[in-house]
């Protein structure tokens, strides 16, 4: 059995995501031996070693440019044999739900999905998740000699770096344009700069009884930028046109795990709350006071939403 924990670190635009840097200072604070980072397409990793990784294994190809399974998944494998670490960490990105299910089937690796917690117990990593709609939780103990971990967004919190330097390691895996499934033609950048919904600290979101696009936008997306904040919205808002489905939260949409979750408009069926349930501090605004979405509460407002989103929204303006 190997040793260590490998994060495998997203980038977006030659840049660590995020989650990187969040995974690798939780896998240094498991104390489990040494930490390394697996970067796939190449991009700037000066400062992985800052935040806890004491190398970096790089798998660079021109097939790699874009994401593409096959590809990656060769990447992947090659890049853990490569470093002998026992326990592998990803974000619960769409990419990483693609790829490490067949990770895990080619290498012969147990497989934990969309664990919001991590632990070292006796020198080896449990995860925990949520399951049923977060109506339970469970420990995901993994026995094989490989395990896999995917763990939702701002599980952790992501402090200062430490400072420290990365020794770079280049892996050739033989990827080649055979291994590519898909060819991408052209990368269109969204209009929408706002940070993705499942990496965001804050979201403001809206359901249906927002009652159309335009009160979305002139009641929802005002106070969402007095906070800082991502804007999700529900299916029945999605479906309405309100919102575009890049914003959807829920179990048919993106699962978000925020800091602070504002809940307008929105019942609390339990297809929205699969997908947002772990938020740490959840506030709801709804008229019916015998709405679901109460019960899963941080803070709860029985009002009109287009009276209490304005007067939030003036509040919190007043702040800075």
């Amino acid at each position: 059995m190997g040793n260590g924990i490998l994060v495998y670190c997203e980038f977006d635009n030659g840049q660590p995501r995020k989650t990187a840097y969040e995974l690798l200072q939780k896998a240094t604070s498991l104390g489990v031996g040494p930490v390394s980072a697996l970067v796939i397409g190449g991009g700037d990793t000066s400062t992985l070693g800052a935040y806890g990784a004491g190398k970096v294994y790089v798998v660079d190809s021109p097939a790699l440019a874009s994401y593409s399974t096959g590809a990656y998944v060769k990447a992947l494998a090659a890049g853990v044999a490569a470093s002998g670490a026992s326990t592998v960490l990803a974000a619960a990105s769409s990419p990483a739900r693609d790829a490490f299910p067949r990770l895990a089937a080619r290498i012969g690796a147990g497989l934990g999905v969309e664990v919001t917690e991590l632990r070292n117990e006796g020198g080896n990593v449990v995860g925990r998740r949520p399951v049923y709609g977060g109506k339970a939780l469970v420990d995901v103990n993994v026995k094989s000699a490989v395990g896999i971990f995917t763990v939702r967004p701002n599980s952790s919190p992501v402090s200062a770096p430490a400072g420290g330097s990365a020794s770079v390691v280049n892996v050739e895996a033989g990827v080649t344009d055979a291994d590519v499934d898909v060819k991408v033609t052209e990368t269109v950048a969204p209009a929408n700069k706002a940070v993705d919904l499942t990496e965001a600290d804050r979201i403001v979101a809206g359901g249906r009884s927002l009652k159309s696009k335009e009160q979305f936008d002139s009641v929802l997306r005002p106070l969402a930028a007095a906070c800082k904040a991502t804007v999700g919205a529900s299916r029945a808002a999605v479906d309405a046109g309100f919102a575009g489905h890049s914003e959807q939260v829920g179990q048919t949409g993106k699962v978000v795990n925020p800091s602070l979750y504002f809940a307008l408009g929105i019942s609390g069926a339990i297809q929205h709350l699969a997908g947002m349930r772990t938020s740490r501090v959840i506030v709801a605004v709804n008229k019916d006071a015998e709405a679901p979405i109460f019960q899963y509460s941080t803070y709860g407002i029985v009002g009109d939403l287009f009276e209490v989103a304005p007067l939030l929204q003036k509040e919190i303006e007043k702040l800075g």
